[in-house]
């Protein structure tokens, strides 16, 4: 996993990224999606100031984690919902561990101080995953939306990423 390394994402990624999350798509264990998403929609990420970074193995971009605003409320102005993708090429070698964790960096830096994610049951590498980055399992959202028209219940996960101990208020207190 040395060779692999994490960095902010830019616009130039956003076919590779749109690439590896079609993969996700297809493979209906880590999206509610169904619609292949393009290029142009990923540049619109790019738009919004989401942070976004991508793993770089060997050349690729082998993977990506992005943060997405969870509520619009201002309470809620640190808190992420976030994703990980990994290229099938890729999964199995530590990317999507690397891609979180410059993720959490990356979002950390920008102010954020929570990261949450709602997860399929069967998805046992990104539960994995977050466990092993210290993520906790907050509960299960049962029958949380159709997938191919099968209800699907998600776990949520979340992570304070801050570096404020004890003080689970935020800074909007």
């Amino acid at each position: 996993m040395s060779d692999s390394k994490w960095r902010v994402a830019t616009r130039t990624d956003a076919e590779a990224i749109a690439e590896i999350y079609n993969q996700g798509i297809d493979d209906r264990v880590a999206t509610f999606e169904v619609d292949h998403r393009s290029a142009d929609d990923i540049l619109s990420w790019f738009d919004q100031d989401r942070p976004v970074v991508i793993v770089e193995r060997d050349g690729d971009v082998a993977g990506y984690a992005a943060a997405f605003v969870y509520r619009d409320r201002l309470c809620y102005s640190g808190v992420g919902e976030f994703s990980v993708y990994v290229s099938r090429n890729y999964r199995g070698r530590g990317i999507g561990r690397v891609a979180l964790d410059g993720l959490i960096a990356h979002c950390r830096e920008r102010g954020f101080w929570k990261l949450l994610s709602r997860i399929f049951p069967e998805n046992e590498a990104s539960l994995a995953l977050c466990r092993e980055a210290g993520f906790r399992v907050v509960g299960t959202y049962e029958r949380h939306g159709k997938l191919d028209g099968d209800w699907r219940d998600v776990i949520i996960v979340e992570k304070l990423i801050d570096d404020t101990s004890g003080d689970t208020l935020g800074p909007n207190r």
